[in-house]
Parts: C-alpha cells; structure tokens; sequence
C-alpha cells in the first residue's frame, strides 16, 4: 500500500492550492483519512481529518478556509486551501487507515507547500 500526496508548491498570501492525496496497492477498504502539516521549527500537527463516511473536522487555525473531501471511488483524498498565510507554509503529510493486504496506518511522503510574496 502507498499513499502518494501531490499539488504543493509556491504561492502568494491569499492564494489558493489544491492537495491530493492517492492510495493505491492492495486495498480493501480506506477509513479514516488525515491531512498533517510540519512548518520549518514545529512539531506536527493534525489539519484536517475525514471519515470514509464523510464527516470532518478542522484544526481552528484553518477552518472557514480549507476544506477536506475525499473520493471514495479512487481512494484519493483532498485538501482545498484557500486565503493562504504565510504561517501555512509546511510540509503537509496524508495518512491513512487502510484494510487490505497489509493492514494499518500509512503515510505519504509529504508535499511542500511555501506561502511567500
């Protein structure tokens, strides 16, 4: 099972940019899905997070502007950021909950995302 995050990159404040995040291998079924993010000096952080039945919920810093979605039918995950800060920039991080061949909690690579003029 990989977890493969893509849509990162540079953008100016009050920007927008969409994360997604693919599953893929041997999956039976993807419960819960997660966005984290670690900004340069800080631990991680829980973003966002979904439920395979579609229930969400928000860390305060980012509600009002990011939303979460997720598209069972490709396994894909994703996070849609909108009025971008400055205090965003971090490498955000999908995980999973995934049953199949090998069972468990796995984790993307990570994808940078700068919020700079």
């Amino acid at each position: 099972v990989q977890l493969m995050e893509s849509g990162g990159g540079l953008v100016q404040p009050g920007g927008s940019l969409r994360l997604s995040c693919a599953a893929s291998g041997s999956i039976v079924r993807v419960n819960d899905m997660e966005w984290h993010r670690q900004g340069p000096g800080n631990q991680r952080e829980l973003v966002a997070s979904i439920s395979s039945g579609g229930s969400t919920n928000y860390a305060d810093s980012v509600k009002g502007r990011f939303t979460i979605s997720r598209d069972n039918a490709k396994n894909t995950m994703y996070l849609q950021m909108n009025s971008l800060k400055p205090e965003d920039t971090a490498v955000y991080y999908c995980n999973a909950h995934i049953v199949g061949g090998v069972s468990g909690v796995f984790w993307g690579q990570g994808t940078q995302v700068t919020v700079s003029s």
